[in-house]
Protein backbone atom coordinates (compact mmCIF):
# COMPACT_ATOMS: atom_id res chain seq x y z
CA UNK A 1 0.00 0.00 0.00
CA UNK A 2 1.16 3.82 -1.15
CA UNK A 3 -0.30 6.76 -0.01
CA UNK A 4 0.17 10.54 -1.36
CA UNK A 5 -1.69 13.35 0.32
CA UNK A 6 -1.91 16.60 -1.25
CA UNK A 7 -1.89 19.32 1.83
CA UNK A 8 -3.96 23.23 1.19
CA UNK A 9 -4.39 23.25 -2.35
CA UNK A 10 -6.92 24.71 -4.35
CA UNK A 11 -8.79 22.50 -6.58
CA UNK A 12 -9.86 23.55 -10.04
CA UNK A 13 -13.31 21.78 -10.77
CA UNK A 14 -16.52 23.77 -11.60
CA UNK A 15 -15.31 25.91 -8.89
CA UNK A 16 -12.43 26.56 -7.32
CA UNK A 17 -12.18 25.24 -3.63
CA UNK A 18 -8.77 24.59 -0.92
CA UNK A 19 -9.21 20.95 0.11
CA UNK A 20 -6.71 17.97 0.48
CA UNK A 21 -6.30 15.21 -1.28
CA UNK A 22 -5.56 11.71 -0.15
CA UNK A 23 -4.81 9.12 -2.43
CA UNK A 24 -3.86 5.26 -1.74
CA UNK A 25 -3.02 2.80 -4.12
CA UNK A 26 -3.33 5.11 -7.15
CA UNK A 27 -6.91 6.31 -6.34
CA UNK A 28 -8.37 9.83 -4.92
CA UNK A 29 -9.76 8.59 -1.38
CA UNK A 30 -10.50 11.41 0.26
CA UNK A 31 -11.05 15.00 -1.11
CA UNK A 32 -11.63 17.39 2.50
CA UNK A 33 -9.79 17.67 5.40
CA UNK A 34 -7.73 14.89 6.33
CA UNK A 35 -5.89 14.44 9.17
CA UNK A 36 -3.62 11.54 8.82
CA UNK A 37 -0.24 10.76 7.29
CA UNK A 38 1.03 9.60 4.44
CA UNK A 39 4.25 7.75 2.57
CA UNK A 40 4.73 11.05 0.52
CA UNK A 41 3.34 14.67 1.40
CA UNK A 42 3.39 17.72 -1.09
CA UNK A 43 2.48 20.88 0.33
CA UNK A 44 0.20 22.55 -2.33
CA UNK A 45 -0.40 25.98 0.00
CA UNK A 46 -0.77 28.55 -2.21
CA UNK A 47 -1.15 26.49 -5.55
CA UNK A 48 -3.71 25.35 -8.22
CA UNK A 49 -4.73 21.42 -8.56
CA UNK A 50 -5.88 20.14 -12.01
CA UNK A 51 -7.48 16.78 -12.86
CA UNK A 52 -4.13 16.11 -15.22
CA UNK A 53 -4.34 17.54 -18.55
CA UNK A 54 -4.81 15.66 -21.49
CA UNK A 55 -3.22 16.62 -24.80
CA UNK A 56 -5.05 14.49 -27.72
CA UNK A 57 -2.57 15.93 -30.57
CA UNK A 58 1.16 15.15 -29.90
CA UNK A 59 3.77 13.27 -32.10
CA UNK A 60 5.92 10.80 -30.31
CA UNK A 61 7.96 10.24 -33.49
CA UNK A 62 8.41 6.28 -32.38
CA UNK A 63 9.13 4.00 -34.33
CA UNK A 64 11.16 5.41 -36.89
CA UNK A 65 12.11 8.87 -36.12
CA UNK A 66 13.86 8.47 -32.47
CA UNK A 67 16.06 11.45 -33.67
CA UNK A 68 13.32 14.17 -33.27
CA UNK A 69 11.64 12.17 -30.24
CA UNK A 70 11.49 9.03 -28.57
CA UNK A 71 8.57 7.62 -26.42
CA UNK A 72 11.09 8.02 -23.31
CA UNK A 73 11.86 11.46 -23.84
CA UNK A 74 8.29 12.75 -25.04
CA UNK A 75 6.29 10.90 -21.85
CA UNK A 76 8.80 12.67 -19.61
CA UNK A 77 8.43 16.03 -21.63
CA UNK A 78 4.28 15.55 -20.82
CA UNK A 79 4.70 15.38 -17.22
CA UNK A 80 7.06 18.10 -17.53
CA UNK A 81 4.32 20.20 -19.06
CA UNK A 82 1.66 19.16 -16.41
CA UNK A 83 -0.16 16.32 -18.99
CA UNK A 84 -0.86 12.76 -17.04
CA UNK A 85 -2.33 11.69 -20.74
CA UNK A 86 -1.21 11.69 -24.48
CA UNK A 87 -2.82 10.74 -27.94
CA UNK A 88 -0.25 10.46 -30.08
CA UNK A 89 -0.91 10.50 -33.73
CA UNK A 90 0.43 7.60 -36.60
CA UNK A 91 2.66 9.57 -38.49
CA UNK A 92 5.59 7.02 -37.24
CA UNK A 93 7.54 4.64 -39.82
CA UNK A 94 6.37 2.19 -39.94
CA UNK A 95 2.87 4.18 -40.32
CA UNK A 96 0.71 3.14 -37.09
CA UNK A 97 -2.01 1.27 -39.64
CA UNK A 98 -2.11 -1.70 -37.31
CA UNK A 99 -2.09 -3.79 -34.37
CA UNK A 100 1.81 -4.19 -33.99
CA UNK A 101 2.63 -0.51 -34.12
CA UNK A 102 0.03 -0.03 -31.67
CA UNK A 103 1.10 -2.56 -29.10
CA UNK A 104 4.44 -1.55 -30.03
CA UNK A 105 3.63 2.10 -28.94
CA UNK A 106 1.89 1.06 -25.76
CA UNK A 107 4.63 -1.33 -24.43
CA UNK A 108 6.98 1.20 -24.47
CA UNK A 109 4.95 3.89 -23.30
CA UNK A 110 3.94 1.32 -20.06
CA UNK A 111 7.62 0.50 -19.53
CA UNK A 112 8.25 4.00 -19.39
CA UNK A 113 5.44 4.59 -16.66
CA UNK A 114 5.34 8.39 -16.80
CA UNK A 115 2.53 9.93 -18.88
CA UNK A 116 -0.39 7.90 -20.45
CA UNK A 117 -0.13 7.23 -23.93
CA UNK A 118 -2.92 7.04 -26.13
CA UNK A 119 -2.15 5.70 -29.70
CA UNK A 120 -4.52 7.20 -32.73
CA UNK A 121 -4.35 5.26 -35.53
CA UNK A 122 -4.09 5.76 -39.40
CA UNK A 123 -7.29 6.18 -41.42
CA UNK A 124 -6.17 4.36 -44.48
CA UNK A 125 -3.30 2.16 -44.97
CA UNK A 126 -0.02 3.96 -44.55
CA UNK A 127 -1.99 7.04 -44.53
CA UNK A 128 -2.44 6.79 -48.31
CA UNK A 129 -5.57 8.10 -48.64
CA UNK A 130 -7.03 4.82 -50.62
CA UNK A 131 -7.17 1.98 -48.39
CA UNK A 132 -9.28 2.17 -45.30
CA UNK A 133 -6.89 0.68 -42.10
CA UNK A 134 -7.07 -2.21 -39.97
CA UNK A 135 -9.61 -0.09 -37.72
CA UNK A 136 -11.12 -2.79 -35.71
CA UNK A 137 -7.67 -4.76 -35.27
CA UNK A 138 -6.06 -1.44 -33.84
CA UNK A 139 -9.32 -0.59 -31.61
CA UNK A 140 -8.65 -4.26 -30.08
CA UNK A 141 -5.22 -2.84 -29.81
CA UNK A 142 -5.75 -0.12 -27.69
CA UNK A 143 -6.19 2.98 -30.44
CA UNK A 144 -8.95 5.18 -29.15
CA UNK A 145 -9.21 7.38 -32.17
CA UNK A 146 -7.75 7.71 -36.26
CA UNK A 147 -6.54 10.22 -38.54
CA UNK A 148 -4.25 10.32 -41.22
CA UNK A 149 -2.96 13.50 -39.75
CA UNK A 150 -0.53 15.32 -42.09
CA UNK A 151 -1.59 13.36 -44.91
CA UNK A 152 -5.31 14.36 -44.74
CA UNK A 153 -7.75 12.01 -47.29
CA UNK A 154 -8.47 13.69 -50.23
CA UNK A 155 -10.81 11.49 -51.72
CA UNK A 156 -14.36 12.33 -50.18
CA UNK A 157 -16.11 9.09 -50.85
CA UNK A 158 -13.05 7.51 -49.01
CA UNK A 159 -13.59 10.03 -45.63
CA UNK A 160 -17.04 9.35 -45.69
CA UNK A 161 -16.35 5.18 -45.23
CA UNK A 162 -13.79 6.02 -43.09
CA UNK A 163 -15.98 8.30 -40.87
CA UNK A 164 -19.30 5.46 -41.02
CA UNK A 165 -16.55 2.48 -40.10
CA UNK A 166 -15.28 4.00 -37.30
CA UNK A 167 -18.63 5.36 -35.88
CA UNK A 168 -19.46 2.17 -35.31
CA UNK A 169 -16.06 1.01 -34.06
CA UNK A 170 -16.79 3.54 -31.44
CA UNK A 171 -13.55 5.48 -32.90
CA UNK A 172 -13.27 8.99 -33.23
CA UNK A 173 -12.10 10.67 -36.51
CA UNK A 174 -9.69 13.49 -36.14
CA UNK A 175 -9.58 15.64 -39.23
CA UNK A 176 -5.86 17.51 -40.18
CA UNK A 177 -8.43 19.10 -42.41
CA UNK A 178 -6.15 20.53 -45.56
CA UNK A 179 -7.16 20.58 -49.05
CA UNK A 180 -3.20 20.15 -50.57
CA UNK A 181 -4.67 21.06 -53.86
CA UNK A 182 -5.10 24.43 -52.59
CA UNK A 183 -1.55 24.84 -49.70
CA UNK A 184 0.05 23.05 -52.56
CA UNK A 185 4.08 23.73 -51.46
CA UNK A 186 3.22 26.86 -49.20
CA UNK A 187 5.25 27.56 -46.17
CA UNK A 188 3.46 30.24 -44.93
CA UNK A 189 0.39 32.02 -44.25
CA UNK A 190 -0.98 33.82 -47.80
CA UNK A 191 -0.30 37.32 -47.15
CA UNK A 192 1.47 40.61 -46.88
CA UNK A 193 4.09 39.01 -44.61
CA UNK A 194 4.48 36.34 -47.01
CA UNK A 195 4.69 38.47 -49.55
CA UNK A 196 7.54 40.54 -47.76
CA UNK A 197 9.52 37.68 -47.32
CA UNK A 198 9.44 36.24 -50.56
CA UNK A 199 7.92 32.39 -49.15
CA UNK A 200 4.85 30.91 -50.77
CA UNK A 201 1.84 30.87 -49.31
CA UNK A 202 -0.49 28.74 -47.84
CA UNK A 203 -4.21 30.27 -48.77
CA UNK A 204 -6.93 29.69 -45.59
CA UNK A 205 -9.27 28.29 -48.27
CA UNK A 206 -7.06 25.28 -48.06
CA UNK A 207 -8.36 24.72 -44.24
CA UNK A 208 -11.66 26.01 -44.42
CA UNK A 209 -12.65 24.18 -47.75
CA UNK A 210 -11.64 20.82 -46.03
CA UNK A 211 -13.33 21.88 -42.61
CA UNK A 212 -16.52 22.42 -44.68
CA UNK A 213 -16.58 19.09 -45.87
CA UNK A 214 -15.50 17.02 -43.20
CA UNK A 215 -18.75 18.61 -41.34
CA UNK A 216 -20.86 18.43 -44.37
CA UNK A 217 -19.95 14.54 -44.27
CA UNK A 218 -20.81 14.68 -40.53
CA UNK A 219 -23.67 16.37 -41.23
CA UNK A 220 -24.78 14.41 -43.92
CA UNK A 221 -24.48 10.73 -42.62
CA UNK A 222 -25.19 11.42 -39.05
CA UNK A 223 -21.11 10.58 -37.64
CA UNK A 224 -19.13 12.63 -35.78
CA UNK A 225 -15.87 14.40 -36.59
CA UNK A 226 -13.38 16.33 -34.76
CA UNK A 227 -11.27 18.80 -36.52
CA UNK A 228 -7.61 19.49 -35.60
CA UNK A 229 -5.92 22.72 -35.00
CA UNK A 230 -8.31 25.56 -36.16
CA UNK A 231 -6.18 28.50 -37.35
CA UNK A 232 -8.48 30.62 -39.16
CA UNK A 233 -11.44 33.20 -38.40
CA UNK A 234 -13.45 31.22 -41.64
CA UNK A 235 -12.95 27.82 -39.99
CA UNK A 236 -14.51 29.23 -36.61
CA UNK A 237 -17.15 31.05 -37.91
CA UNK A 238 -18.32 27.45 -39.68
CA UNK A 239 -17.83 25.80 -37.46
CA UNK A 240 -19.57 27.63 -34.79
CA UNK A 241 -22.91 27.57 -37.80
CA UNK A 242 -22.88 24.35 -37.78
CA UNK A 243 -22.43 23.51 -34.41
CA UNK A 244 -25.56 25.77 -34.15
CA UNK A 245 -26.85 23.27 -36.88
CA UNK A 246 -26.92 20.57 -34.22
CA UNK A 247 -23.81 18.59 -36.32
CA UNK A 248 -21.43 16.42 -34.14
CA UNK A 249 -18.31 18.38 -34.57
CA UNK A 250 -15.64 19.13 -31.83
CA UNK A 251 -12.30 20.90 -32.74
CA UNK A 252 -9.30 22.26 -30.95
CA UNK A 253 -6.67 24.62 -31.56
CA UNK A 254 -2.86 25.56 -30.34
CA UNK A 255 -1.34 28.19 -28.28
CA UNK A 256 0.39 29.10 -31.21
CA UNK A 257 -2.51 30.45 -32.68
CA UNK A 258 -4.19 32.49 -29.92
CA UNK A 259 -0.35 33.70 -29.21
CA UNK A 260 1.41 34.27 -32.43
CA UNK A 261 0.09 35.84 -35.78
CA UNK A 262 2.15 36.04 -38.44
CA UNK A 263 4.17 39.01 -37.83
CA UNK A 264 6.26 36.80 -36.50
CA UNK A 265 7.65 34.93 -39.79
CA UNK A 266 9.46 38.48 -40.66
CA UNK A 267 12.44 36.89 -38.26
CA UNK A 268 12.40 33.99 -40.63
CA UNK A 269 13.03 32.04 -37.36
CA UNK A 270 12.11 28.41 -39.04
CA UNK A 271 10.66 27.94 -35.08
CA UNK A 272 7.96 29.91 -36.75
CA UNK A 273 7.25 27.21 -39.58
CA UNK A 274 4.05 24.63 -38.38
CA UNK A 275 1.25 23.19 -40.71
CA UNK A 276 -1.43 25.05 -40.20
CA UNK A 277 0.48 28.39 -40.30
CA UNK A 278 0.48 31.24 -37.60
CA UNK A 279 -2.03 33.53 -39.22
CA UNK A 280 -2.78 37.26 -39.49
CA UNK A 281 -3.95 39.17 -35.78
CA UNK A 282 -7.48 38.76 -37.22
CA UNK A 283 -7.19 35.23 -37.31
CA UNK A 284 -5.99 35.24 -33.70
CA UNK A 285 -8.69 37.41 -32.54
CA UNK A 286 -11.59 35.08 -34.22
CA UNK A 287 -9.73 31.58 -32.55
CA UNK A 288 -9.79 33.41 -29.12
CA UNK A 289 -13.40 34.15 -29.65
CA UNK A 290 -14.07 30.75 -30.69
CA UNK A 291 -12.58 29.89 -27.23
CA UNK A 292 -14.51 32.49 -25.15
CA UNK A 293 -17.77 30.67 -26.91
CA UNK A 294 -16.74 26.89 -27.10
CA UNK A 295 -16.88 27.39 -30.56
CA UNK A 296 -13.83 26.07 -29.90
CA UNK A 297 -13.51 22.61 -27.54
CA UNK A 298 -10.10 21.91 -26.88
CA UNK A 299 -6.55 23.29 -26.65
CA UNK A 300 -3.88 20.84 -27.93
CA UNK A 301 -0.25 21.18 -28.46
CA UNK A 302 0.08 19.52 -31.99
CA UNK A 303 3.52 18.57 -30.39
CA UNK A 304 5.73 18.00 -33.26
CA UNK A 305 9.53 17.58 -31.94
CA UNK A 306 12.22 18.22 -34.89
CA UNK A 307 16.06 17.75 -34.93
CA UNK A 308 18.03 20.77 -34.79
CA UNK A 309 19.14 19.86 -38.62
CA UNK A 310 15.53 19.73 -39.45
CA UNK A 311 15.26 23.55 -38.84
CA UNK A 312 18.33 24.79 -39.00
CA UNK A 313 17.81 25.45 -42.43
CA UNK A 314 15.96 28.13 -44.74
CA UNK A 315 12.71 28.54 -43.86
CA UNK A 316 11.73 26.84 -47.34
CA UNK A 317 13.40 23.67 -46.31
CA UNK A 318 13.13 23.63 -42.65
CA UNK A 319 10.50 20.87 -41.28
CA UNK A 320 6.83 22.13 -40.02
CA UNK A 321 6.50 21.74 -36.28
CA UNK A 322 6.58 23.05 -32.80
CA UNK A 323 7.55 21.51 -29.83
CA UNK A 324 4.60 22.58 -27.55
CA UNK A 325 4.30 19.78 -24.53
CA UNK A 326 6.48 21.92 -21.87
CA UNK A 327 4.82 25.18 -22.26
CA UNK A 328 1.26 24.51 -23.33
CA UNK A 329 -0.31 25.08 -20.35
CA UNK A 330 1.86 28.27 -19.49
CA UNK A 331 1.33 30.31 -22.62
CA UNK A 332 -2.40 29.45 -22.66
CA UNK A 333 -2.95 30.75 -19.25
CA UNK A 334 -0.44 33.88 -19.45
CA UNK A 335 -2.43 35.17 -22.58
CA UNK A 336 -6.20 33.75 -21.87
CA UNK A 337 -6.03 33.60 -18.11
CA UNK A 338 -4.07 36.19 -16.45
CA UNK A 339 -5.72 38.68 -19.37
CA UNK A 340 -9.39 37.86 -17.91
CA UNK A 341 -10.86 36.71 -21.20
CA UNK A 342 -11.50 32.79 -19.96
CA UNK A 343 -11.34 31.92 -16.40
CA UNK A 344 -9.52 29.18 -14.82
CA UNK A 345 -12.35 26.82 -15.00
CA UNK A 346 -12.54 27.27 -18.18
CA UNK A 347 -8.96 26.70 -19.01
CA UNK A 348 -9.66 23.42 -17.43
CA UNK A 349 -12.59 22.47 -19.15
CA UNK A 350 -10.39 22.97 -22.45
CA UNK A 351 -6.96 21.28 -21.48
CA UNK A 352 -8.87 18.28 -19.11
CA UNK A 353 -12.17 18.16 -19.13
CA UNK A 354 -13.30 18.21 -22.95
CA UNK A 355 -10.45 16.06 -24.24
CA UNK A 356 -11.52 13.34 -22.36
CA UNK A 357 -14.72 13.79 -23.10
CA UNK A 358 -13.80 13.38 -26.86
CA UNK A 359 -11.34 10.89 -26.59
CA UNK A 360 -13.95 8.81 -24.20
CA UNK A 361 -11.34 8.42 -21.69
CA UNK A 362 -12.64 8.68 -17.86
CA UNK A 363 -11.09 11.09 -15.29
CA UNK A 364 -12.32 13.63 -12.93
CA UNK A 365 -10.92 15.54 -9.77
CA UNK A 366 -13.14 13.42 -7.21
CA UNK A 367 -13.22 10.55 -5.30
CA UNK A 368 -12.74 6.96 -6.37
CA UNK A 369 -10.94 8.35 -9.48
CA UNK A 370 -7.54 7.22 -10.90
CA UNK A 371 -5.14 9.77 -9.38
CA UNK A 372 -3.80 11.82 -12.04
CA UNK A 373 -3.16 15.25 -10.95
CA UNK A 374 -1.03 18.03 -11.82
CA UNK A 375 -0.15 20.90 -9.25
CA UNK A 376 0.56 24.65 -10.46
CA UNK A 377 1.72 27.75 -9.06
CA UNK A 378 -0.12 30.28 -10.69
CA UNK A 379 2.33 33.63 -9.49
CA UNK A 380 5.25 31.92 -10.37
CA UNK A 381 6.77 33.66 -13.56
CA UNK A 382 9.65 32.20 -15.22
CA UNK A 383 11.35 32.98 -19.11
CA UNK A 384 10.95 29.88 -21.64
CA UNK A 385 14.14 28.22 -21.97
CA UNK A 386 14.20 25.55 -24.65
CA UNK A 387 17.52 24.13 -24.10
CA UNK A 388 15.82 23.13 -20.63
CA UNK A 389 12.83 21.30 -22.33
CA UNK A 390 13.00 17.52 -21.71
CA UNK A 391 11.85 16.81 -25.20
CA UNK A 392 14.42 16.28 -27.87
CA UNK A 393 12.64 19.05 -29.93
CA UNK A 394 13.42 22.40 -28.83
CA UNK A 395 11.98 23.86 -31.46
CA UNK A 396 9.65 26.77 -30.02
CA UNK A 397 8.89 29.94 -30.88
CA UNK A 398 8.18 31.11 -27.29
CA UNK A 399 11.64 30.95 -26.52
CA UNK A 400 12.55 33.91 -24.08
CA UNK A 401 8.61 34.36 -23.69
CA UNK A 402 7.95 35.73 -19.94
CA UNK A 403 5.24 33.41 -18.79
CA UNK A 404 3.19 32.22 -15.61
CA UNK A 405 2.24 29.13 -14.18
CA UNK A 406 4.84 26.59 -13.46
CA UNK A 407 4.06 23.29 -13.13
CA UNK A 408 5.29 22.20 -9.92
CA UNK A 409 4.19 18.40 -9.40
CA UNK A 410 2.65 15.88 -11.08
CA UNK A 411 1.17 12.74 -9.77
CA UNK A 412 0.76 9.94 -12.53
CA UNK A 413 -1.58 6.46 -11.12
CA UNK A 414 -1.27 7.69 -7.61
CA UNK A 415 2.98 8.04 -7.92
CA UNK A 416 4.97 11.39 -8.19
CA UNK A 417 6.37 11.55 -11.15
CA UNK A 418 7.53 15.48 -10.39
CA UNK A 419 8.16 17.57 -7.68
CA UNK A 420 9.62 20.70 -7.29
CA UNK A 421 9.50 21.21 -11.01
CA UNK A 422 12.10 18.10 -11.41
CA UNK A 423 11.03 14.29 -12.87
CA UNK A 424 11.27 12.17 -10.55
Amino acid sequence: MSTVLIKNATLVRDNLKEADVFIKDGVITKIGRVDRGADTVVDGTGKHLFYGFFDMHAHLREPGFEGKETIASGVRAAVNGGFTDIACMPNTNPVNDNKVVTEYILNHAEKEGYAHVYPVGAITKGSLGTELSEMAAMKAAGVVAVSDDGKPVSDGRVMRLALEYADSLGLKVLSHSEDKSLSGDGVANEGLNSDICGLKGITRAAEEAAVAREMILSETFSVPVHLCHVSTRGAVELIRFFKKKGVRVTAETCPHYFALNDDCIRTLDTFTKVNPPIRTEDDRTAIIEGIMDGTIDVIATDHAPHSAADKNTTYDDAAFGISGLETAFSVSYTVLVRSGLISLTDLNRLMSVRPREIMEVSGRLREGEKANLTLVDLNAQYVVDSAKFVSKGKNTPFNGLTVYGKITDVVVDGNVKLSNGQLV
